[in-house]
C-alpha cells in the first residue's frame, strides 16, 4: 500500500514545481477519500480544504485556503500570475484575468494549468485555470488569459 501523503506530495511537486509538496501538506493533513471509488479526493488541513484531487486528470484544484499556503510557504512554485493592483477587486470577486491585466506569469504555465492570480503586493486573489501559457499572457494585449473559479472575496 503506497503512503497517500507521499503520493499527494509528489503530485504537487510535479503540478505547482519542485518542493511544493513537502511545504503545501504538512504530516498533520486529513486525507478524505471518495465513497464510490476509494480514491484520494480532499486534502484538508485545520478543518479547511486545501485541494481538492480531480478524477478527471488527477491534478489538484486548489481552494483559496490552499492557494494562500502555496503563497506564504512556496512563493517558488511555478503557479503565479501577477495582476495590476487596479483589477485586484474585480478578480477576488471572481472576475477573468484578462491578458491586458497580466504584470507577470510564470513561463512555465501552460494552458489548462491550475494558477493563482496575486496582485503586486503578492496577496493571493484567486484560483483558476490558465488559458493562455504564461509567455502569451504576458505578450498578447487583449483576451482572457485565466478563467477564475473563485475569487478571495467568494470565500470569506
Amino acid at each position: 500500500m503506497e503512503d497517500p501523503l507521499k503520493r499527494i506530495r509528489s503530485v504537487a511537486d510535479y503540478q505547482f514545481g519542485k518542493g511544493v509538496g513537502v511545504k503545501f501538506f504538512p504530516e498533520n493533513v486529513k486525507i478524505e477519500y471518495s465513497k464510490r471509488t476509494g480514491r484520494i479526493r480532499y486534502v484538508f488541513l485545520d478543518g479547511k480544504r486545501l485541494a481538492t484531487l480531480r478524477p478527471t486528470d488527477g491534478l489538484f484544484s486548489l481552494s483559496i485556503t490552499g492557494a494562500k499556503r502555496i503563497a506564504e510557504t512556496a512563493n517558488f512554485a511555478k503557479c503565479f500570475v501577477t495582476v495590476k493592483n487596479g483589477v485586484s477587486k474585480f478578480i477576488a470577486e471572481g472576475g477573468d484575468v484578462f491578458a491586458a491585466h497580466v504584470m507577470r506569469a510564470n513561463d512555465e504555465i501552460r494552458p489548462k494549468d491550475e494558477v493563482i492570480i496575486v496582485n503586486e503586493s503578492g496577496e493571493v486573489l484567486a484560483v483558476g485555470r490558465a488559458v493562455l501559457s504564461g509567455e502569451e499572457m504576458k505578450a498578447f494585449k487583449n483576451g482572457v488569459a485565466v478563467k477564475v473559479r473563485r475569487g478571495s472575496l467568494e470565500e470569506s
